[in-house]
């Protein structure tokens, strides 16, 4: 074997004969679906609740705390960078529920056909800026 590649991609099958393995295609040859898209941002936005979860427990610890260290959380948060965060951080939340349902789903064994897959992937995405927002304007009417 000349090249350290052509080494690695060959490999014996069940029966022991030597067989050379598939390539697997490049990201700048394959055009990802939208199933590999909401993957993504589903690992995206578990690391993303994490870290607004870290803005949470500084909130709850602030407000167990003293009454000027929960006024200085509030004055973050209620920034408009710190809002802009925690819409954010709904949008986030509320993408990782959805998709977890849909995977909820395919656990279960349903929506693998192509065109299923397809149209969850995108009820998830269009759901999620729904909720989000609907969340947000009755949070905004109830404050």
């Amino acid at each position: 074997m000349k090249d350290v590649r052509e080494a690695l991609s060959v490999a014996r099958n069940s029966e022991g004969k030597l067989v050379r393995r598939p390539l697997s295609p490049h990201l700048q040859v394959y055009r990802p679906q939208i199933t590999t898209r909401t993957s993504i941002l589903h690992r995206v936005t578990g690391v993303a609740l994490a870290v607004g979860t870290l803005l949470m427990t500084w909130w709850l610890v602030a407000a167990a705390s003293s009454d000027e260290a929960f006024a200085t959380v509030q004055y973050v948060i209620g920034s408009p960078l710190g809002l802009l965060f925690l819409f954010g951080w709904t949008l986030a939340l509320v993408y990782h529920l959805l998709n977890g349902v849909r995977h909820l789903a395919w656990d279960a064994g349903f929506g693998f056909d192509g065109p299923e897959y397809h149209l969850t992937g995108k009820v998830v995405l269009i759901g999620t800026v729904g909720v989000t927002i609907l969340l947000w304007i009755v949070g905004l009417v109830i404050w």
